[in-house]
Order: structure tokens, then C-alpha cells, then sequence
């Protein structure tokens, strides 16, 4: 078992896609009325990049872009946001970024998104052999990652080479059906890499669907607890989340705010968590914050670009009525 105390000692590496953004402007505006567009860094693993480094941690990614303007548009954005990029290779050919059109309003929030020959997916067990995983303090990726060859081959194996390192892993479910040939084979993959995890955050929904009956999925979230990870974090939504360790079980509540839009929110609470414990600060804090950071992130336009910093999350802590009961 991977010690946690490691974390912040050296930069965190992220597993996954990095892509554009464009969110209908001004915020409230349908797609299908839409004149005029806003870009942005995207991508799960890239959001968890960046809320990481905005909140005082460092990140580097592990990916493929396109080789092309949109890829090169990542590269930049990669920068921008301060995240190491060394490990981000271009593919040619056919391979395209991910691209997502997305609407900044609450009900009935569209997002469009084209994965059609994705750049990340090209990631080989090659790329993955070429990092050094002694340089990180943790390998963190999400379930999209695993969702088609030969990413899903070359992610297991980067799984080995940071066990093999002393690296803790930490798996972000993020479930997303359109990436998958099959609800069956995705249940089998993600139960596969979440065993080998020490820290796994997902939603009910997303633990529900691993154990195959959605009234199951706490009970799922607790069997990989006796499997040997050390923290489990099982979301709910406006109930807030049940955080499970060997040693027990605590919830928590949620920080409620105007939201603008419902995206963004599971990116923000896992760059928020792992750059609490990275300082040190109690698991029940470091899910609090997680839980601040994601309320922040959907009370704003954008995903990457909304990430909080430690001060912002310090204010609005502070400001607050505080979480609800959970």
C-alpha cells in the first residue's frame, strides 16, 4: 500500500485528455441561438490539472493531442495554467482533440461532444514506459482514459510502473456512456482499475453502475475498501457524500450557491481534495473543501478557467452559511 503522506512532496502526474471548450456566449445562451463563442482549456484530466495547480499544487499531464491548431491550442493552455506538459505528445493522421460545445445555463444544459478518432485515445504502452514515476508524488487519472485501445493498455501499464515507484493511485470513475462500445465491458474495466486503487471518488450513480444494481453502489463503494483502498469518497449529489476509510465512515454536506451550470463540479472537488491532503489538512476538511471548490466552479462560467485559488476558497469558506447537514 502506497503511503498518502507523500503527496505534495513532488508534482502529481494526471492520465488523460486535454481539449477545446466552447461555451455559447453570453452565459444563458441556447446552442442551437448561438452567434458567438467563448474557448477554453477541457478535458476531465486537464480540469483536474489545472484545479490542482490553482490551488497551490503541481500537476504535470500524460496525454496525446492532435497535431494541429486545436492541439496546439492545448499545448498553450497547458502552459498558461502552469502544467508540466513534457509528456504530452502530438499525433497526426486522423486523430482529433476532443472538442465540446457547451451551454452555461442550469436547466436543460447542453453539452455536444465530438470524440470521434480522439487524440488521447492514440496514448501507447510506449508513451507511458517513457516517464520517469520516481519525478511524482501520485498517478491520478479518470475512468475515461480506459474507455478504448490503446489508451486503456497503455494506462494499466502506467498503473504498474507508478505501483512499481511507490506511487499511490487515485481514480476519478468519471463515467461517460458515449465513450464506450458497452455499459458491460465499461462496469468491467472500471471495477478492474478501481481494485487497484488507493483512492477512488465517484459519484452514486457511477459506484452503482461498477456493482451492476444502482441500489448497490454504497455497498460497492465498500467492498473496495476491503479490497485495500484507503479512502473512498461515494457522492450524492445535493445530499453530499459518504467518505469511507478502513477506520470508518463520516458525511459530509454541500455548499450551496446560484449555479450557473452543472459542469465542471467532480473536476474541481478532486484537484480540491488532493491538493488538501497534499497539505496536510484532515481527510473531513480535505472533503470540504473539495466540496467548496466544486460549488465555486459550477457558480461560474467555464470549467478550467474557473477553478478556484486558495484564497478564493479560503473567502468563500469564510463567507458562507457553511455546508448542509449531511
Amino acid at each position: 500500500m502506497a503511503s498518502l503522506a507523500q503527496l505534495g512532496a513532488k508534482p502529481c502526474l494526471v492520465i488523460g485528455r486535454a481539449g477545446m471548450d466552447l461555451y455559447a456566449d453570453p452565459p444563458g445562451t441556447p446552442i442551437e441561438t448561438a452567434t458567438r463563442f467563448v474557448t477554453a482549456l477541457g478535458g476531465s484530466s486537464a480540469n483536474i490539472a489545472v484545479a490542482l495547480t490553482r490551488a497551490g499544487g503541481r500537476a504535470a499531464l500524460l496525454t496525446c493531442v492532435s497535431d494541429d491548431a486545436v492541439g496546439r491550442f492545448c499545448l498553450a493552455q497547458l502552459d498558461a495554467y502552469g502544467i508540466d506538459r513534457s509528456h504530452v505528445s502530438a499525433k497526426g493522421g486522423e486523430a482529433r482533440n476532443s472538442l465540446a460545445v457547451v451551454e452555461t445555463r442550469l436547466d436543460n444544459c447542453q453539452s455536444v461532444i465530438y470524440r470521434n478518432g480522439a487524440a488521447d485515445f492514440e496514448m501507447t504502452v510506449q508513451d507511458v514506459q517513457g516517464v520517469d514515476y520516481s519525478r511524482f508524488s501520485a498517478l491520478i487519472t479518470t475512468g475515461t482514459v480506459l474507455a478504448a485501445e490503446p489508451s486503456r493498455s497503455a494506462a494499466f501499464r502506467a498503473f504498474d510502473l507508478a505501483r512499481a515507484a511507490g506511487l499511490p493511485l487515485i481514480f476519478d470513475v468519471d463515467y461517460r456512456p458515449y465513450s464506450w462500445p458497452s455499459a458491460e465491458e465499461a462496469s468491467q474495466v472500471y471495477s478492474r482499475a478501481a481494485a487497484l486503487c488507493d483512492v477512488i471518488v465517484g459519484n452514486d450513480v457511477e459506484f452503482g453502475f461498477m456493482a451492476g444494481d444502482f441500489d448497490k453502489g454504497l455497498e460497492k463503494a465498500r467492498s473496495l475498501i476491503g479490497q485495500g483502498a484507503q479512502i473512498v469518497v461515494y457522492k450524492m449529489g445535493e445530499m453530499g457524500a459518504i467518505t469511507l476509510t478502513a477506520a470508518g465512515e463520516f458525511r459530509t454536506g454541500i455548499f450551496r450557491t446560484a449555479t450557473l451550470k452543472p459542469t465542471g463540479a467532480g473536476d474541481a472537488f478532486l484537484g480540491n481534495l488532493v491538493a488538501s491532503l497534499s497539505r496536510g489538512t484532515a481527510l473531513d476538511q480535505a472533503v470540504l473543501h473539495g466540496s467548496a471548490a466544486a460549488a465555486i466552479v459550477v457558480s461560474r462560467v467555464g470549467c478550467a478557467p474557473a477553478m478556484p485559488t486558495p484564497d478564493e476558497l479560503v473567502r468563500f469558506i469564510a463567507f458562507h452559511s457553511g455546508p448542509t447537514t449531511a
